[in-house]
């Protein structure tokens, strides 16, 4: 729901405060996307905002760390925003909605439980879509270098000498 279409008689902060207890995100402007608890906003360049929103999720869902701040995931499925990818994307985003409706929900979105949405992300594991997205997330989420103090990870040895003088066997969090 954009703003511009909330119905009459609802203020801008109701609106907005009936969206966040929704658990939905919510569109501003022309392709601005916020989450209701503003860890994060964006701008869609190619993609519906609310296509944008799920695919966050959607990749939340399938590389869940609680340590992990959404913008990270922002940024991971950002490459799908392109005038090349963006056709596919609403397509299988478009698909994943149409399986959460026939679970009795509203949207992938509006699936409140992450063990109902993980479900029907696996139900969907095998299609041309998901594997381009979850493939795609193994390099656009764990290659950005600020997500690698979370897990652990200093980078690159090579050009150091490689692992074996750098503490190699000083992983503590395996």
């Amino acid at each position: 729901m954009t703003i511009q279409d909330s119905p009459k008689g609802l203020t801008r902060r109701q609106l907005l405060s009936r969206a966040t207890a929704a658990g939905a995100s919510f569109v501003v402007g022309a392709g601005f996307i916020a989450a209701p608890n503003a860890s994060w906003a964006a701008t869609a360049d190619h993609l519906r905002p609310e296509t944008f929103a799920t695919l966050v999720q959607m990749a939340r869902d399938i590389y869940p760390h609680d340590k992990v701040g959404d913008e990270f995931y922002v940024i991971a499925v950002k490459g799908y925003d392109t005038a090349e990818a963006a056709e596919n994307v609403e397509v299988g985003i478009a698909g994943l909605d149409a399986a959460a409706r026939g679970k009795g929900h509203a949207s992938y979105l509006g699936m409140g439980w992450e063990r109902d949405r993980v479900d029907l992300l696996r139900a969907m594991e095998d299609s041309a879509f998901f594997q381009q997205v979850r493939g795609g997330l193994v390099t656009g989420l764990y290659n950005q270098k600020a997500v690698w103090p979370i897990f652990g990870y200093e980078g690159s040895s090579f050009e150091f000498g490689g692992y074996i003088d750098r503490g190699f066997n000083d992983i503590n969090w395996l």
